[in-house]
């Protein structure tokens, strides 16, 4: 629990557990690591808060942008907040003053009990390579408006299953399936890049109903079938936790058991910033892990119905694949199809038997000839998406080629960052 602190009045960080959708996205882009999480809620230390608020802009819904009134000595406690379901009401001037805080007072923001602790020095006297600190939290200016929120966690809209397969290959511990929603005549508008929530049924241990999880849409805009008001996903079954503990993650496994005909219930859609440029010469990066795989899957179909209708010359596209081995790896079959002049694919796997380990990060860097000259292309974007354990290593490995080839990182990665043309979504 926090310490007491002492003093007047400020404004205390807090977030939304009605309408956080555990995305981790506050917690991944805190630079003092002042929100943490449980199994419930994602939760703001005021006593090492100070209103930075580098995580306000990546958050989807909105669930961080928020703020309570409070004295010092009366600050909402890490407990407190664990235990909430909704955010407590604010209190009013009268409130405030009982409170030791003085009734006219204006609020400040919570300052830290303590300065907050300095980053780490690396071995050459420079600051921590923080990868995270190098992703956009806008769109490319070529992106098209993206819709959201529409459906929140208190007006879910339903869902109709049209689709349910399997896209790894069966016996294999990776159970990746590809899901198919149809919404008829509701509006659910989307772009490649964005998400959705789905509140899967029933409680947890604690007698509380399930809180939405979060998937990334892994088709086009205009529909997994082209012109029809339906949104895929690319959903793996979780048997086992990050510590290779056995445990049964309640969405996974609900979605990934979803038979044709069942109705789920969805909130969103949720995403302003991973979204892929529209400017007919833009190329396009995407480097992935996984399920990371689906946006770029509704990127990549997007610019090929594009470029089977004829009215579209796009830039390149580039596509960097990782997974364990190629039975885990989803979609293998079909990119395989995809002609080699649309896209070139570069496939990383870790575990091959016989072979030695190969990463997404060990691929760009084969690759370093061809991506210095699209670091060097104010006309491409970035994309990557997977295990968290995946970004520190793509972004080293993307600052290493731009400077091996001559090119300041801290002008060109600043450049990216500013310009919305590098993103990292990983969790």
């Amino acid at each position: 629990m926090n310490a007491p602190l002492e003093g007047a009045v400020i404004k205390q960080h807090v977030i939304d557990p009605e309408i956080c959708i555990r995305c981790n996205t506050c917690e991944a882009s805190c630079p003092i690591n002042a929100i943490t999480h449980d199994s419930r809620n994602y939760v703001v230390d005021v006593a090492i808060c100070n209103w930075c608020n580098a995580c306000i802009p990546p958050c989807p819904t909105g669930a961080i942008d928020n703020y309570r009134t409070m004295t010092k000595a009366a600050a909402y406690s890490l407990d407190d907040q664990f235990g909430w379901d909704e955010l407590p009401t604010e209190l009013s001037r009268d409130q405030l003053a009982a409170a030791g805080g003085a009734a006219g007072a204006e609020a400040e923001p919570a300052a830290p009990a303590a300065a907050a602790p300095a980053l780490p020095a690396a071995a050459n006297g420079e600051s921590e390579f923080r990868a995270g600190d190098w992703g956009s939290t806008i769109g490319p200016w070529s992106a098209a408006h993206p819709y959201t929120n529409l459906y929140g966690p208190k007006a879910p809209t339903p869902a109709k299953v049209v689709g349910n397969v399997r896209v790894t290959d069966a016996g294999f511990e990776s159970d990746t399936h590809h899901i198919v929603l149809d919404f008829g005549a509701m509006p659910f508008p989307v772009l490649e890049g964005q998400s959705i929530g789905i509140v899967p049924p029933g409680v947890d241990a604690a007698g509380k109903p399930h809180h939405a999880r979060q998937y990334s849409i892994a088709s086009p805009r205009n529909g997994e079938r082209a012109g029809y008001n339906n949104v895929s996903l690319t959903v793996k079954r979780v048997l086992a936790d990050h510590q290779g503990r056995p445990v049964r993650g309640v969405a996974s496994n609900y979605v990934c058991d979803l038979q044709v005909g069942d109705t789920v219930q969805v909130i969103g859609p949720f995403g302003s910033s991973f979204l892929m440029p529209n400017h007919p010469r833009s190329n396009i990066v995407m480097i992935c892990t996984g399920t990371g795989s689906a946006p770029m899957r509704a990127m990549t179909e997007w610019r090929r119905r594009l470029r089977k209708s004829g009215k579209f010359e796009g830039g390149k596209l580039m596509l960097f694949f990782g997974a364990r081995t190629q039975e885990e790896l989803p979609y293998f079959g079909p990119l395989q199809s995809l002609p080699k002049d649309f896209i070139d694919i570069e496939f990383a796997f870790s575990r091959t038997p016989g072979a030695p380990k190969r990463y997404v990060q060990d691929a760009l860097r084969e690759r370093a000839a061809d991506l210095t000259e699209l670091l060097k292309d104010p006309n491409t974007c970035f994309y990557v998406c997977g295990l968290k354990a995946m970004e520190e290593g793509v972004v080293l490995a993307l600052r290493d080629i731009a400077e091996k080839a001559g090119l300041s990182w801290d002008t060109v990665g600043a450049a990216l960052k500013r310009e919305g043309r590098l993103h990292l979504e990983t969790y």
